[in-house]
């Protein structure tokens, strides 16, 4: 019988390789995101055609996908271009721990993978709970300042800021990491950082190696505690800022990590 689902799946940002392939449907995938790096063999096995605010639209419909997934509003340009090709397209905008469950559920049903899906939810739903009570009634909550770009300074999103929860900190900018867009999340004055004196510091920078010894250089950031007691750490981009499997098991235990050795401090 026809499968009556997609075939040919073209995606344009990793946290929909990771779940179909955690899924057993990577089959289906004929293009990827040059950033995918989870499962490492998505790189080896499939053809590299967009970065994340572009894409080969010609190697794309090359590839005569039925269906092309993509990430937030930074996809729209692409997504539009793909659509008045022909293309189907469908545009997760996820931003939330619950959302990136509900995104996985909604891909897995797409492809007709609906027992698994619900096995892989359930097993996220679970380890991500159990953190959280874990945590739920600490006395310790140190303060947690997430740099998820340098320049300008730019917090981290709402996902991020839940997970820095539950793994038992406290987010230093609760106000800006509702905000769904990046120019929203910008800290125009650096000193604000300083001002709210963090117990850690945690950078995460898309595409580029956080440097922990560049912050002890930023004017007045020598102060700051976690500064002065060493806590400032990098977490892979790979694994907090891509909304899907990894922030919720890797991602969530690098936090857990980070807590923890703070409090043997």
């Amino acid at each position: 019988m026809k499968d009556r689902f997609p075939r040919r799946i073209v995606c344009m940002t990793e946290e929909t390789v990771e779940t179909l392939y955690l899924l057993g449907e990577q089959e289906r995938i004929v293009g990827i995101s040059g950033f995918t790096v989870r499962p490492p063999r998505a790189r080896r096995e499939k053809p590299k055609v967009s970065a994340f605010t572009s894409a080969k639209i010609e190697r794309i419909l090359e590839l005569e996908p039925d269906l092309v997934l993509g990430f937030s509003d930074l996809q729209a340009d692409i997504a539009r271009e793909l659509i008045s090709r022909g293309v189907e397209v469908h545009v997760f905008n996820h931003r939330t721990v619950q959302d990136i469950l509900d995104m996985i559920t909604r891909l897995g049903y797409l492809v007709g993978a609906v027992r698994r899906t619900g096995e892989l939810v359930g097993t996220l739903e679970r380890r991500v709970e159990t953190v959280r009570e874990r945590n739920e009634n600490a006395a310790d909550r140190p303060l947690v300042y997430f740099e998820e770009w340098y320049d300008p300074i730019i917090t981290g999103i709402r996902w991020v800021a839940e997970l820095i929860e539950i793994a038992g900190g406290a987010e230093c900018f609760p106000e800006k990491s509702a905000e769904p867009l990046g120019k929203d999340r910008i800290v125009a004055d650096p000193l604000d950082v300083v001002r709210r004196d963090p117990d850690i510091i945690i950078g995460s920078w898309c595409g580029r190696r956080f440097r922990p010894e560049s912050v002890a250089e930023r004017p007045g950031w020598e102060k700051v505690k976690a500064v002065a007691g060493g806590h400032v750490h990098e977490i892979k981009s790979a694994i907090i800022l891509q909304p899907g499997p990894a922030a919720l098991t890797d991602g969530l235990d690098a936090l857990v990590d980070v807590v923890e050795r703070w409090r043997r401090r």
